[in-house]
This record gives structure tokens, C-alpha cells and sequence, in this order.
């Protein structure tokens, strides 16, 4: 009788891959042709605002500065209990929200009516686009004379023409004024991006929802709108990002006056106007926190739309 052993196979314990110094060097290779954009990125942005925090903690005036003196968070508990500055805070807050919102709307609107085909679609999705194109300062300047001026302006010549009342736009409703520039301006960047998610449909499951008897009504509520809520989120998250920090038209259309003054606003009149170099930082850098909080939503969105378009394909 012939018994055959087999020999007991050696365990191999994994061990983990070492790099070797070919891969380390190539690796450094790889990434050398990116450092100085990223020494210019870090020298233009990260050292400028190092320096603003570091001056938000001084009781700073350029008109005094040998009274400059070490401040702590002075300069932080006067920007959130200060009556100007708590008020600039809710006018942009304000301003942010009716903005982001009346823009979404009227982009969904207008990104379902060019999903649909007709004559002369790319036409007017040019024309739509434009309003985006146009340089901020110049568009509120062409809402201040063009639209709203009371003389001569378009709304008061069409009301003219009806024999409607001639009000003054930007005395009687400052603020709402400010609004209708913004929004007429950031609609097309929600159209862009509503647009794109429409087109990035599942055609096959709106056809069977039709053959099933599926009215429009149903097909955008169940199938649509849920399709749409991340770029929503998106448009939301990116468009707050800008008119947080949105300048141009306050400062065009009402310098701030008749309660319209937003924070990036009272920062500049703080800076320029009162000198009052380490409350204006203060105010500076809590706008950059803000924008980077809600950035940091804005990045999630578009890991997760990317992840959902690569398990798509």
C-alpha cells in the first residue's frame, strides 16, 4: 500500500508593497510641472489671507497707526453685536436667498422649454445665455440707466405709454431693485446647469412611463424633479457662493444706502470710508468662512453627481 503525503503548503503572509526610490522620483516627477501654479496659488490667496487674520486680531485705524494695538476677538464680538454690520449680515442673507431661489425657478423654467425641441433653439438659448456673459458692473449700470432710471428709463417709458405712474425704482424699492438685476444676471448659469441634468435623463424610462399613461404633470413630479434634486442642490450651493460676495451691483445701483448695504459692502466702507483696517479684516474673514462652509456642500454635490454618472455608465 503506497501512501502519498503531500507537502503542507507554506503560508504566505502578504507584505505590504515598498516604494521604491525609482517610484518616489517619478512620482516627484510627475507632480514638479504643478508647482509653480501652485507656489503662485499659494503666494496670491493663502499669504494675503494669513495676513487679514492676522491684522482681524488688531485694533487697527490707518489714521491712527501708532494707536495700533493687540485686540483679540474684539474686533470679531463688535462685527456680530455692531447694529450696521448685524443688519448688512440679514440684507445679505436676504438678498442670497431670494436671489438663489426666484433664479432656480425661472432656470428650471427655462431649461424644461429648451429641453424641448423647436425652430430656432440654439438661438435662443444664445440669447438666454448672454445676460451671464455680460461684466457685473456693466449690467447693473444697464439696469440703473437703461431700466430703472425714472426719466428715461424702459419701465417707466412702457408705463408711460399705458398711462401707468412713473415711480422711482431704486428710492421706492431698493432692495428689490438690487434683486432683479442679480437675478436676471445668475438665471442663465441655473438654466446652464438644470439644462444639463435634463439632458442627462434616463429617455428609455420617460418613454415607458408614457407608454404606461403618464401625464406631464406625473413624469416631471415622479421622475424628473427627483432626477433634478442634485443639480438643484448644486445651482443653489454655487449661485449662494457668488451673491454672498456679490459687490458690483449694490455698490453701483444704491452705494449701499436705503438699507441695501450687504456685508462685502460694509467691509469695503468699513476698509475705505472709516479706515478701521482691523474690523473690516474681521468682517472679511467671516465671509470667507461662510463661503468655504457652503463650498464645502457645493464639492459634496459634485462628488456625488460625478460618482452617480460614472455607476450610471
Amino acid at each position: 500500500m503506497t501512501v502519498t503525503t503531500s507537502a503542507p503548503a507554506a503560508a504566505t503572509t502578504a507584505r505590504p508593497a515598498v516604494r521604491r526610490p525609482s517610484d518616489r522620483l517619478r512620482a516627484w516627477a510627475t507632480r514638479a510641472p504643478l508647482l509653480p501654479a501652485l507656489v503662485f496659488m499659494i503666494a496670491v490667496t493663502q499669504l494675503p489671507f494669513v495676513a487679514t487674520l492676522v491684522i482681524s486680531f488688531f485694533d487697527w485705524n490707518a489714521l491712527y497707526p501708532k494707536a495700533r494695538h493687540f485686540a483679540g476677538i474684539d474686533n470679531y464680538r463688535q462685527v456680530l453685536t455692531d447694529a450696521d454690520l448685524r443688519h448688512s449680515v440679514w440684507v445679505t442673507v436676504v438678498l442670497t436667498v431670494a436671489v438663489v431661489l426666484a433664479s432656480l425657478v425661472i432656470g428650471l423654467g427655462l431649461a424644461l422649454l429648451l429641453d424641448r425641441k423647436f425652430p430656432g433653439r440654439g438661438a435662443v438659448r444664445t440669447l438666454l445665455i448672454a445676460p451671464f456673459l455680460v461684466v457685473p458692473t456693466a449690467a447693473a449700470l444697464l439696469w440703473k440707466h437703461v431700466l430703472y432710471n425714472p426719466e428715461y428709463g424702459l419701465f417707466n417709458g412702457l408705463l408711460h405709454y399705458v398711462g401707468g405712474p412713473q415711480p422711482d425704482w431704486i428710492s421706492n424699492t431698493p432692495l428689490l431693485a438690487v434683486e432683479a438685476s442679480l437675478v436676471w444676471q445668475w438665471t442663465p448659469f441655473m438654466m446652464l446647469i438644470l439644462l444639463a441634468g435634463l439632458q442627462s435623463r434616463d429617455q428609455q424610462q420617460i418613454e415607458a412611463a408614457r407608454v404606461d399613461g403618464a401625464s406631464d404633470w406625473q413624469v416631471f413630479r415622479h421622475l424628473t424633479l427627483p432626477h433634478l434634486r442634485r443639480y438643484l442642490e448644486l445651482g443653489a450651493l454655487l449661485g449662494s457662493i457668488y451673491i454672498v460676495q456679490n459687490f458690483d451691483a449694490v455698490f453701483t445701483l444704491t452705494s449701499g444706502g436705503l438699507g441695501t448695504a450687504n456685508l462685502p459692502y460694509t467691509v469695503y466702507q468699513t476698509f475705505y470710508q472709516a479706515h478701521e483696517n482691523g474690523l473690516a479684516s474681521a468682517a472679511g474673514v467671516l465671509v470667507v468662512i461662510g463661503s468655504i462652509i457652503i463650498a464645502t456642500f457645493a464639492l459634496r454635490v459634485v462628488s456625488s453627481l460625478f460618482r452617480e454618472e460614472v455607476s450610471r455608465g
